[in-house]
């Protein structure tokens, strides 16, 4: 079932266009709640009420799903939350606008959109093709692995991990009227955003090196081999740099230095060779019965 649910998503996630299919804005949304039950509205300040910010709906999502014993209903519901979970339509936008810029000359406009980019996902600086490189693992292919590994719960639960990590150090107006009570609550914030992210760090640190094993075995292998073992067992190295490292070596960049759409444009092919690769193996572990 969870092919099906895999195949239906991943068609559906093309089209399905409108902002009430979209992981942000439900996630707006939840937030809403949040804030109106006043519960766990100061998460950001708190790396404990920031975890419950992930594993409530989690939680909720594998109980309720755990009551549904009709296997239609179950993959219905099972799908439409891997729907929601994949894809980010701000990236794909960003991606589109990028190149558009880059194909009229107006170099100054790709920059920008390379730099609102990074800015709105958190992510440390790097070339705008190793940025697709890294979102394309983050809302495709780790919440693919997620989901056949442990459910739509597991997918619901990366991708929460990733949106609270891409939110939780972003500047908001101070409130506090009071010197002291923004510093302190500055100082929460740092640690909440530390906390997130060294969660973050070693839930990647496997399926990152798992996912940079595809991209050398859909790409120049031999090349890239030597740095996939180098970085192995790194567990210091950003699970991006590791993941982008691979990615580099396993394609060929025999491009215009004043090109800058074409190392983005082999990079994402490379991406997407790198999707249907793990799609084609869980088509194969489902076949033969051991996954479900």
């Amino acid at each position: 079932m969870s092919l099906i649910s895999l195949l239906i998503a991943l068609v559906a996630e093309r089209y399905l266009s409108s902002s009430a299919w979209q992981f942000d804005t439900l996630y707006q949304r939840y937030l809403a709640v949040i804030k109106k039950t006043k519960v766990l509205a100061d998460y950001k300040n708190s790396a404990i009420l920031s975890y419950a910010v992930i594993f409530v709906p989690v939680v909720g999502c594998y109980f309720l799903l755990a009551q549904i014993d009709n296997a239609l209903l179950y993959l219905i519901a099972s799908t439409l939350i891997l729907i929601v979970c994949f894809g980010c339509m701000k990236t794909r936008e960003s991606y589109k606008n990028y190149l558009v810029s880059a194909f009229k000359g107006e170099l100054t406009t790709c920059e920008l959109h390379h730099l609102q980019l990074q800015q709105d996902k958190n992510i440390s600086n790097m070339g705008f093709g190793q940025t697709m490189v890294w979102l394309n693992y983050r809302y495709f292919i780790a919440v693919m692995l997620f989901f056949v590994l442990f459910g739509p719960a597991g997918a619901l639960f990366y991708r929460l991990l990733t949106k609270v990590n891409e939110c939780t150090n972003k500047p908001e107006a101070a409130t506090d009227e009071q010197g002291d009570s923004s510093e302190q609550n500055s100082q929460n914030s740092d640690e909440t955003c530390q906390a997130s992210q060294q969660l973050l760090f070693w839930v990647d640190w496997l399926p990152v090196r798992l996912v940079a094993f595809g991209y050398m075995f859909v790409g120049h292998f031999s090349k890239a081999l030597p740095v996939w073992i180098e970085n192995l067992f790194e567990f210091e190295k950003a699970p991006s740099k590791v993941l982008i490292a691979v990615a580099q070596m396993s394609e060929d960049f025999m491009v215009d230095a004043d090109d800058c759409t074409a190392e983005p444009c082999l990079l994402v092919k490379l991406a997407k060779r790198t999707l249907l690769l793990f799609l084609a193996v869980i088509s194969v572990l489902t076949l033969t019965g051991i996954i479900t």
